[in-house]
């Protein structure tokens, strides 16, 4: 099975469905297979379809991509199926959703939405980021920029085709990879969210340029990507090691504006007491004092 940067095409469905299906033994859906040898390490198509309560010749249509825009009901039964979560099965939807073709839209430049930016503005204390739908940084207050990306310059956001790229920074740049530790699991957190976006906008030409860049620049990123793993922003733990207060332990958590649902701010906070605030604490007092 080949695997691209593109993020365009009924393609897309077919690879997911597979990839899917690949990670899924008999016994996890509780197939008995009586020690039969098998070729595949994962289940058999027609197994997902009876599964799924569908036939599986247009099953076997929807993993050639022959076949699209399933309904909700065989796309819902595909998806326990499969034991998809919440997010890989909102991303099945979105793929399996009907495709409008046109002439297609010049991509319109991303804008901090205005509750953003009073949120922005009133957490002086607090390391926030806001991030648009292809993760480019549309904006970060003082701590924010401090925390992620004090090697650039903080007014960059405000030129939009300067603007960092969230992705791009864990995947290629040295000090990013640096700031975690444990950057494996920031780097699934990343292709997970870029992939949910993907399913959405199929017909975005700057993030499928994105991935492109990214799957060209970073063999990590291809193999990430193209073991279609897809996990929506939400809140996490990592593990930093800055180069001005050190080791912390901090939440990231990822909020939705009101007037921009598709873009995130994303907050940073530790746990009260704790060495790791502390840190926070004094890299505050450095970049609001210093």
């Amino acid at each position: 099975m080949a695997h691209t940067g593109s993020v365009d095409g009924p393609g897309q469905l077919a690879e997911y469905l597979q990839a899917c299906r690949a990670r899924l033994r008999p016994a996890d859906v509780g197939l008995d297979t009586y020690g039969e040898r098998r070729r595949v390490p994962g289940l058999r198509r027609e197994e997902v379809a009876g599964l799924a309560g569908v036939s599986a010749s247009y099953y076997v249509r929807l993993e050639q991509g022959l076949s699209v825009n399933a309904s909700t009901e065989v796309v819902d039964g595909i998806a326990r199926a499969l034991r998809l979560d919440r997010d890989e099965h909102e991303h099945l939807r979105a793929l399996a959703r009907p495709r409008r073709r046109g002439a297609a839209r010049r991509p319109q430049v991303e804008r901090v939405s205005a509750s953003a930016a009073e949120l922005l503005a009133a957490l002086g204390t607090v390391p926030a980021v806001l991030l648009g739908r292809r993760t480019d940084v549309l904006a970060w207050n003082p701590l924010g920029h401090a925390l992620f990306a004090g090697h650039l310059d903080r007014d960059s956001v405000d030129r939009p085709a300067e603007r960092p790229n969230m992705a791009r920074l864990v995947f290629l740049d040295a000090h990013t990879r640096e700031l975690y530790p444990r950057w494996e699991g920031k780097a699934r957190a990343v292709v997970g969210n870029l992939r949910a976006t993907a399913g959405k906008h199929p017909d975005d030409r700057l993030l499928s340029a994105l991935v492109g860049e990214l799957v060209t620049g970073s063999a990590e990123f291809a193999a990430l990507w193209a073991g279609h793993r897809v996990k929506a922003c939400g809140s996490d733990e990592h593990e930093m090691r800055h180069p001005l207060v050190g080791a912390m332990s901090v939440r990231q958590q990822a909020l939705r504006p009101a007037d921009a649902p598709e873009q995130t701010l994303t907050l940073v906070t530790a746990e009260p007491g704790s060495p790791s605030q502390a840190a926070l604490t004094l890299l505050a007092q450095a970049v609001l004092e210093g």
